[in-house]
């Protein structure tokens, strides 16, 4: 379902992610990017979308392959970026030789797999002993509630249970003439940490980023979203 989906809304993505400030990636990739450790050897992106994540990644010194499953979104990432080498696939049949990477990255991807699991288990087959994995999803706080309003003060509520499997979610968002919809699967950190225990990963790092207030600025309908986290990001290592 959510390959069909990405696929559908494939330049729409395009156009959103390449404006700056429209898309939350402009305000949190500084802290993501501080998870991500110097480049060495080889880097996997899972999930890459139009590119901008394995574009910094090039730019940042790594040698980037970069892979998604829409045609598309790949061909984008391929005429903006002749650094990097891009590869359509799933993510949870990677083409790729075991132990041929030393860091892979899913930067808010993990989410829209339809096997999450089965792309964490690829994730530690392709890379080396002592490789890392860095990650960010949209927080399971965040996916599992809602806020009563757009007030700052605005009630944040989480409707039935955060408990349980995996819930599909669905967003629609328009600014300035540009038109997203966004969906993809939501899970509790367990849903995801376990994902990470089976498959022989140890957590080094987590991180819940907050928005500065010195600065960014943001719109007073979206004031309310400084109370609570709107990203979780990690890094592992493969034992």
């Amino acid at each position: 379902m959510s390959r069909k989906h990405w696929e559908s809304q494939a330049s729409n993505w395009a156009a959103w992610a390449r404006t700056p400030d429209f898309d939350a990636y402009w305000k949190y990739a500084p802290a993501f990017f501080e998870l991500v450790p110097p480049p060495r050897g080889r880097t996997l992106e899972v999930g890459c979308g139009e590119g901008r994540v394995s574009r910094d990644l090039a730019n940042r010194g790594h040698n980037v392959v970069a892979v998604d499953t829409s045609t598309e979104l790949i061909g984008l990432a391929r005429n903006a970026d002749h650094k990097s080498a891009y590869l359509r696939c799933d993510a949870a049949a990677l083409p790729f030789d075991t132990e041929s990477f030393d860091l892979a990255v899913f930067y808010n991807s993990l989410m829209d797999i339809d096997d999450m699991e089965r792309a964490v288990v690829e994730a530690a087959r392709v890379l080396r002993v002592g490789g890392t994995l860095c990650a960010c999803v949209t927080h399971p706080t965040a996916d599992a509630g809602r806020f009563e309003s757009h007030l700052p003060n605005a009630r944040f509520v989480i409707d039935g249970s955060y408990l349980g499997p995996r819930r599909w979610f669905e967003g629609k968002m328009e600014r300035e003439g540009l038109r997203m919809h966004f969906a993809g699967w939501a899970y509790s950190l367990e849903g995801y940490f376990g994902a990470l225990e089976r498959a022989g990963f140890g957590i080094q790092a987590v991180r819940e980023p907050a928005i500065d207030e010195g600065s960014v600025v943001l719109h007073p309908s979206e004031e309310r979203w400084r109370r609570i986290p709107n990203f979780l990001m990690w890094k592992a290592v493969k034992a």
